[in-house]
């Protein structure tokens, strides 16, 4: 679970000149706040201080409200424009100068590899829609090795504004109604908000079960969260009226669940889901007991001077404290909880400037406050200067270079037995090389190309075809991206040698019996779909390859030796319907992203080798052990072609090995064809190949 969250609750506009101050809000925020920054820091007993943007959420949904509902009873209405404009100057403002302090930074201190994906978070962050993008990133296996982005935790504002499209616009709709209908106001409200929440909680039990990585970020699983501040602000009436001695045990056990969540909740709780109902409810119950009583209550220990200070700070304070935890990991390589804690306390310094000089500056300037178009025009320019520095980042990025043609290129220029060739020895420099760095990421295979692999949480079967479609033999390819990164070499082969190809793929998924601990059940009932497909026309061959080591086996633990069993009985299966099996034996990981090690070491890539004995802890052995002794089940391993010497280099002809993780360039897979159709033909899948051009 990505577990950066945001400080949503930062709207102090929502005190009005007409409501006594609320100190005690003010204190949760920052025990909100606090939560958020210790987690990052790394403090090992703060297990679950993700929770403190669910806090804010509810704070947020508290204030805004209470806000309208002012305005709604002292002039029958509310004002979109002046909504839009009070936010814009108390937002915006510091939002653009962190995100065009982020882009510097980014430049300075973080390798080039990770500027365009950085410099369009950071547009997307200016326009509050960064948080769709971190979910479908989230989901997107291309980016199973991404590194946390320096803007991630804008991710809960870009979901508080979208949800400001939406509740101001039915607070409207429910006065008209109340007008049309001669009834009062409040309830048509209460009905409004209803219909945000129970659609919103819902999908957020639905969301959360079937795709937890994306459901952490998306606005339809969290406004329920705001809805229950809001619902708050609606109650308030009732909850003034609440005894002292239920108030006092409201409010205490509120603040006693935040705690708990924060301390014993952990990343592998699916959220937000179920789960974050204990600190949404917590906050809500800490609020409402704020009505009712201070002396004795929560309020008096929130609302001491020091943690008042740090909720007035906690908005700026969260936009630097993520940053500079970010470069601080990368200038560092990896951060200790002492760093991380020093991190966050010098975090304060440009947070407490850019409070006192920007944030507090433009909301309390008299000409701005006096004119919308002016607070909206300010607004409007500093998130086209965010906008234009993630753009300017993402244009820094170096073009790619190299000479337009080569003779041999990748493992063209190892022998025809790699082992111990010196052409594919470590080196520290090369002149040039294909792809860069910058651009590793985006080298992927046809079948990603063409959106042939199933998503998470899926288990309809997705299918591509290539080749000959009226060929002779039918070869199916089976399995997770592991397989799927050779279909740029076996395209080729099919299309010279009369295969009729058709792709079974879905990511992190293998094809076996074996419940693995990725998907679990989905992924095995994805492969049972698949067979059945299978089975309904039985293909000549079935290539597959996997990531995947371990399965589980009765007692419940993962093993290799039930992924084994779960292998051999998948591809047992196969073969009693009369397809044989080809495996491709997968590749092993070095433990780092390659293309950032090269970026940040292009005259040392030495730096970037890895111990050829990882493969010894590879799937590969996996496979090698299930096909023993199979008749019908050949594999086929070229690691020495990948890996030729002790250490396995980064760049072999110029090509850059690796693009992600353990998942190898397109450009060097190509570089192999001529390798696999050997290999195939040699294991009984006859396969030759010319090049072409």
């Amino acid at each position: 679970m990505t577990s950066t969250g945001g400080p949503a609750g930062h709207s102090a506009e929502g005190e009005t000149r007409s409501s006594r101050f609320r100190g005690d809000i003010e204190g949760l925020r920052a025990v909100a706040v606090g939560l958020v920054l210790l987690y990052h820091a790394g403090l090992p007993f703060i297990h679950g201080g993700f929770v403190g943007v669910d806090v804010f959420f509810v704070i947020s949904g508290f204030l805004i409200t209470t806000q309208l509902l002012s305005e709604m009873d002292r002039t029958g209405t509310v004002s979109l424009v002046r909504f839009y404009a009070r936010r814009a100057k108390r937002l915006l403002p510091a939002a653009g100068v962190v995100l065009v302090a982020t882009a510097l930074l980014t430049w300075l201190f973080i390798p080039d590899t990770r500027w365009k994906e950085i410099g369009g978070d950071i547009a997307g962050s200016a326009l509050y829609v960064v948080n769709w993008r971190l979910a479908a990133r989230s989901v997107d296996y291309l980016a199973e090795d991404s590194q946390p982005s320096p803007v991630q935790h804008f991710w809960s504002l870009a979901v508080e504004e979208q949800y400001y499209l939406v509740w101001p616009l039915l607070i409207l709709l429910a006065i008209l109604a109340a007008k049309m209908i001669k009834n009062r106001t409040r309830p048509a409200l209460w009905t409004g908000l209803l219909l945000v929440i129970v659609p919103s909680f819902a999908w957020s039990l639905i969301e959360t079960a079937q795709s937890p990585a994306s459901a952490f970020f998306v606005t339809t699983t969290r406004m329920w969260e705001l809805g229950v501040g809001a619902a708050v602000a609606l109650a308030a009436g009732a909850c003034a009226r609440l005894p002292r001695m239920a108030a006092l045990v409201i409010g205490w056990a509120g603040l006693a669940a935040i705690a708990v969540s924060g301390l014993f909740y952990t990343e592998n709780i699916a959220w937000p889901g179920y789960a974050a109902a204990l600190p949404v409810i917590g906050a809500a119950s800490v609020i409402a007991a704020g009505f009712a009583v201070t002396r004795g209550g929560p309020a008096s220990l929130l609302g001491v001077r020091p943690m008042r200070w740090i909720g007035g700070l906690s908005y700026s304070l969260y936009l630097w404290h993520w940053p500079l935890i970010v470069v601080a990991t990368v200038y560092f390589d990896g951060l200790s909880t002492y760093k991380g804690l020093a991190v966050v306390a010098v975090s304060i310094v440009p947070a407490w400037l850019t409070y006192r000089t920007v944030e507090s500056g433009f909301r309390h300037s008299a000409a701005i406050s006096r004119s919308a178009r002016l607070a909206l025009s300010l607004g409007a320019n500093f998130t086209l200067i965010g906008v234009a520095a993630g753009i300017v980042l993402v244009l820094a990025v170096p073009a790619v270079g190299g000479p337009g043609a080569k003779t041999a290129l990748g493992a063209a220029v190892l022998r025809d037995d790699p082992r111990g060739d010196p052409a594919g020895a470590v080196v520290d420099h090369v002149d040039w090389m294909t792809p860069l760095p910058t651009e590793a990421t985006k080298d992927i295979d046809l079948t990603f190309r063409d959106n042939c692999l199933q998503g998470e949480g899926k288990t309809a079967v997705v299918t591509c075809r290539y080749g000959d479609p009226k060929g002779p033999i039918t070869v199916a390819v089976v399995g997770d991206s592991k397989v799927a990164q050779w279909t740029s070499a076996l395209e080729p082969l099919a299309k010279q040698n009369g295969w009729r190809m058709v792709t079974y793929l879905k990511s992190a998924c293998s094809f076996s019996m074996a419940v693995i601990e990725t998907e679990g059940q989905t992924c095995r009932a994805w492969g049972a779909n698949v067979l059945k497909r299978l089975q309904a026309d039985p293909p000549d061959w079935v290539v597959t390859s996997q990531s995947d080591t371990q399965g589980r086996d009765a007692a419940g633990k993962f093993t290799e030796q039930a992924m084994v069993v779960g292998l051999r009985d998948m591809w047992g299966r196969l073969r009693a319907m009369g397809s044989k099996v080809m495996v491709i034996a997968n590749n092993p990981h070095p433990g780092k992203n390659v293309y950032e090690c090269v970026a940040k070491n292009p005259d040392k890539l030495s730096a970037c080798s890895f111990d050829r004995k990882e493969y010894d802890s590879s799937s590969a052995v996996t496979q090698h052990t299930a096909a023993k002794g199979m008749k019908g089940v050949e594999v086929v391993d070229l690691f020495d072609a990948i890996c030729p010497t002790e250490r396995c280099p980064a760049v072999i002809g110029n090509v850059l090995i690796y693009r992600q993780g353990s998942h190898l360039t397109d450009t060097y897979i190509r570089s192999m064809t001529p390798r696999l159709a050997k290999a195939l033909t040699k294991a009984h899948l006859r396969a030759t190949y010319k090049k072409e051009g």
